[in-house]
């Protein structure tokens, strides 16, 4: 795979809800980053597997994979529970990860030249998909924070759940998420924690900027 050189790579990891995508998007956006919610991925995988179980194999979800665009990954039906758990799921076959990890690895390291780079968020970006990241972040905050986030997220998609129901499907997901075998979520000793719990999305935007600015200064990019 060719890689694009002299290119800013951002790397984020962190449980269900913690505001890892809100903040990997206002990153994007401001240091003109091409971006990608990876777990995104793994909703439309599971999505697909929902609508056509009869059709779902290898084959099929290879050719959905290699037409898939960013349009495919804003679609409201991914944030569903139902998805989510699947998601969960799917994302432990080895397979089905290594036809991902493909995608990632080819978005992050070779982002359109109207992009500086790319940020990417999901479980094991800091340590699998791009380890030589110039920036890792590991974003995280309280369970009940979390949960809240994500129960506000779904009502506003008008979604019957209960802030309880949410929860449990947190803490379901983060189980899953950190004791898988393949990929598990960890923060690597080379990742910046950043706990949200306590921050709004301005702080947290702010707090990541001046961290990212100073060695882009320090390294002669801004």
């Amino acid at each position: 795979m060719k890689k694009r050189k002299n290119i800013i790579k951002i790397a984020i990891d962190s449980p269900a809800a913690a505001g890892a995508g809100t903040l990997a998007k206002a990153i994007s956006k401001h240091y003109n980053l091409y971006y990608l919610d990876t777990g995104k991925i793994y909703r439309f995988i599971a999505y697909i597997k929902l609508k056509f179980p009869n059709k779902f194999n290898y084959y099929f979800l290879k050719s959905k994979i290699k037409s898939l665009g960013s349009k495919d990954l804003q679609k409201k039906i991914l944030l569903s529970n139902e998805v989510g758990t699947q998601a969960s799921i799917i994302s432990k076959n080895q397979n089905i990860r290594k036809m991902v990890h493909s995608f990632q690895t080819n978005f992050a390291y070779n982002p359109p030249k109207k992009f500086k780079g790319s940020c990417l968020d999901g479980r094991d970006i800091t340590y699998k998909i791009i380890p030589d990241a110039d920036f890792k972040f590991f974003i995280t905050a309280n369970l009940k924070t979390r949960a809240l986030r994500r129960y506000r997220e779904l009502k506003r998609l008008n979604k019957k759940i209960t802030y309880l129901e949410v929860i449990k499907s947190i803490k379901k997901r983060d189980k899953s998420d950190y004791n898988r075998k393949i990929s598990p979520l960890k923060k690597t000793k080379d990742s910046l924690l950043i706990n949200t719990t306590n921050l709004n999305k301005r702080s947290c935007f702010l707090k990541i900027k001046k961290i990212i600015d100073k060695k882009l200064k320090i390294n002669g990019n801004i």
